[in-house]
């Protein structure tokens, strides 16, 4: 992910998420405080999906749409953020690549596992990619923080 990709992250984000969206600032300070978890899926030269991921704490999720200010310095496990991705790129990989992708990084940086919340129905996937649920919640009703050993 560049600085000039932001416009269409913050976009696809919209599109596919609707109220759990972020704004174009939260992916520019994901992307300036963790640029090596910030990625996004080509079709050619379209830009049809994201994945930000980065250092957090494992019994916790951030605040959804806030500013981060900074990494956290004892953080104890690798947050997968945000992975969005437009309808006409399912089917084909993309997440399960994506996973792959955030379990290398996680093993990159040191961590042992990897948290996120699932949304919109989303828990239903990431048990196919071996997480598991910790707890209902994280962005209110209907939202899942779940976890990963990187193994």
């Amino acid at each position: 992910m560049a600085v000039a990709d932001l416009p269409a992250v913050a976009e696809i984000s919209a599109k596919v998420h609707g109220c759990y969206a972020e704004s174009h600032a939260v992916y520019a300070e994901r992307l300036a405080l963790w640029p090596t978890g910030c990625f996004v899926w080509q079709r050619g030269d379209v830009i049809a999906g994201l994945l930000v991921a980065h250092p957090w704490h494992r019994a916790t999720s951030p605040a959804l749409g806030a500013l981060l200010g900074a990494i956290p310095a004892d953080a104890d496990s690798f947050y997968l953020h945000d992975i969005a991705l437009l309808p006409e790129t399912r089917g084909q990989g993309a997440g399960s690549a994506a996973t792959a992708l955030v379990i290398a990084c996680a093993r990159q940086a040191g961590f042992s596992d990897v948290t996120l919340v699932a949304v919109n129905g989303a828990e239903a996937f990431w048990a196919t990619q071996g997480f598991t649920i910790v707890e209902a919640g994280g962005y209110g009703p209907g939202t899942f923080r779940m976890r990963r050993a990187v193994g």
